[in-house]
Formats: C-alpha cells, sequence, structure tokens
C-alpha cells in the first residue's frame, strides 16, 4: 500500500481554454519516478538501435576485382613472398574486419519497457510539463486553429498524443515544425524525452494509464523461470 502511495500522481485536467476542469491520477508501480532510472537509458538506447540502417559494408579479398596472379615467384627474388596483391597487408587490398550489413535491433523485456515508459510520463507529471486537456476540439480543423489552441495550453515544444478521435486534430497539427503529432499506438520514451511538454486528451491518458497497469491476473501469475 505505501508503494501504490508512493507512485501516485495527480495531474491537473485542464480545458481548452487553460482552465482547471479536474485531476487525473496515475498510480501504479509503472508510474513510480523514484524508480530506476537507468531503464530510460536501456529504452532509449534499443530504439535508437531499432533505427540503425544496418547497410555499412566494405570489401573483403574475395570482393575485390584483380589479384588473381601470383605477383612474383615464390622464392628467389628476395622479397616478402606474396600470393595476390589484393592481400589486406598490400594499398588497394581488401579490408580486414571491416562492417558488414547486420540488424542492429534488440528487444528488452516488456516489463522493462512498460516501466520505462511510465517512468518518462511521471518525469514530465512531476515538473508540470505533463498537460491533459478535456479534448482537442477545434472550431475549424486548420492548422493556425491548431496552433492557437495550443498557444492557449502554453506549450512550445510539445508531443501531442492523439487518440482515434483526435483525428481532425492530427491533420491540422502535424505541420508545425516546433510540435510533433503522434498516435497513441506509436508512443515510446525517446519522443517523450526528446520533447519539453507531453500534451494528451483525459482519455488518451485513462488508456495509457489502463495499458501500463497490470491486471488483477498478471499480479498474481508467477514469473515463468527458465533452466
Amino acid at each position: 500500500m505505501d508503494d501504490q502511495q508512493q507512485s501516485s500522481l495527480k495531474v491537473p485536467v485542464y480545458s481548452a481554454a487553460r482552465e482547471p476542469a479536474g485531476e487525473l491520477e496515475l498510480s501504479g508501480p509503472a508510474f513510480d519516478r523514484h524508480a530506476d532510472r537507468s531503464l530510460l537509458h536501456e529504452a532509449v538506447r534499443m530504439q535508437l538501435a531499432r533505427r540503425r540502417r544496418g547497410t555499412a559494408a566494405t570489401k573483403t579479398r574475395g570482393f575485390i576485382s584483380g589479384g588473381g596472379r601470383k605477383p612474383w615467384r615464390q622464392k628467389g627474388t628476395g622479397r616478402a613472398r606474396a600470393g595476390s596483391t589484393r592481400s589486406p597487408l598490400w594499398r588497394h587490398g581488401g579490408t580486414i574486419f571491416g562492417p558488414q550489413p547486420r540488424d542492429y535491433s534488440y528487444k528488452i523485456p516488456r516489463k522493462a519497457w512498460q516501466r520505462a515508459l511510465g517512468l518518462a510520463i511521471a518525469d514530465r507529471a512531476a515538473g508540470g510539463k505533463l498537460i491533459v486537456v478535456e479534448n482537442f476540439q477545434l472550431a475549424e480543423a486548420r492548422t493556425k486553429a491548431a496552433k492557437a489552441l495550443l498557444a492557449t495550453l502554453g506549450v512550445t515544444h510539445a508531443l501531442l498524443v492523439v487518440g482515434a478521435d483526435d483525428a481532425d486534430f492530427a491533420r491540422a497539427a502535424r505541420n508545425l515544425a516546433a510540435h510533433k503529432v503522434l498516435p497513441l499506438s506509436g508512443l515510446n520514451v525517446f519522443d517523450i524525452l526528446n520533447y519539453d511538454e507531453l500534451v494528451m486528451t483525459r482519455r488518451t491518458a485513462e488508456a495509457i494509464r489502463a495499458r501500463l497497469t497490470p491486471s488483477a491476473a498478471d499480479a498474481t501469475a508467477p514469473e515463468a523461470g527458465g533452466n
């Protein structure tokens, strides 16, 4: 019970005019802002690794044209023996142990990712940078209206997390250079930390809370052990 209270955060909810409209509680181990912060590093490192193209390539001696004839006879010249002009020891020769195309992506455990995501959200909430609004309703779905709404909320460099009901706002705000529109399904640690503010609707925040809060079945299930 003490851990539950310690990891509980109350986030104010605002109207589109920045007027108080209630509170939203983020509770559970996933939103513990005192958790191990190295999880943030691990999550960002994993994301950046998954973005690598992995196309760097060098030519070994087998990929360089030429060098099929022995440059001189084995004995009697006084020189060091050589079998090919494409030896890695020679100029214009192959590369030893150079990079080859590979997949750099890897995954951290699902629970570690959830804890990192909750920790990033809790960090923004604790710093007053998590702004939850009742809705993203606009008078007209235009970029000018979206820019005015965000200016009223007082955000300058925000990650805007949108749900299925925010399609008009997403279209209106996606051209704003200072902000990034991200669907709820794509919420990630890197983007949360890369922007100064985190903005979402109450409904989206509740969906995130439900996703990161373990169910009763998960809480009572024993951990799977490997042999």
